[in-house]
């Protein structure tokens, strides 16, 4: 078996689950296709808009790019919704620039990895092991991906 097999298998996954051909059928680019920045901070009951939700799922992932990139693991689920209000369309498809880029680069960097460096501790090992890190991180990303597709189908005007 090659030595990059599963941190082949972990980036594909995850491009897949932003860009299409995942194994759950929609993918967040199709997704959020037609949905606008008014559509994306629309308000459903107590539900998190769309818009809450690609910044929670990107929350994560930009704090694990942080820490392969050296830096400290400082992000903190009671922070993970917060952000600065999307105003204008400009700024949500900047968001959505930024969820594009960061997911490619996270798939790039895990596909650097050998599939032994895999079974290391994340950190300092309270958090287990990368491969338990990064498969939450997708398990985690398609929940809420789920939680997209419903709200988009709530929100979007009917055809």
């Amino acid at each position: 078996m090659e030595q990059q097999f599963l941190t082949s298998q972990l980036a594909r996954h995850l491009r897949e689950m932003h860009f299409g051909n995942n194994f759950t059928g929609p993918c967040m680019k199709s997704l959020l296709e037609g949905i606008d920045c008014k559509l994306a901070n629309t308000k459903v009951h107590d539900l998190n808009t769309i818009a809450d939700l690609v910044f929670h799922i990107h929350y994560y992932i930009r704090a694990v790019i942080k820490v392969f990139d050296g830096g400290p693991l400082d992000a903190r689920d009671m922070y993970s919704y917060d952000r600065e209000p999307i105003t204008t369309e400009a700024e949500w498809q900047s968001m959505l620039d930024e969820v594009w880029q960061n997911a490619e680069r996270l798939a790039v960097q895990i596909e650097g990895m050998k599939d032994v460096e895999l079974y290391e501790p994340f950190i300092d090992g309270k958090y287990g092991s990368l491969f338990r890190n990064l498969h939450g991180l997708l398990e985690h990303s398609h929940y809420h991906l789920g939680q997209i597709a419903l709200v988009g189908k709530m929100v979007r005007p009917a055809l």
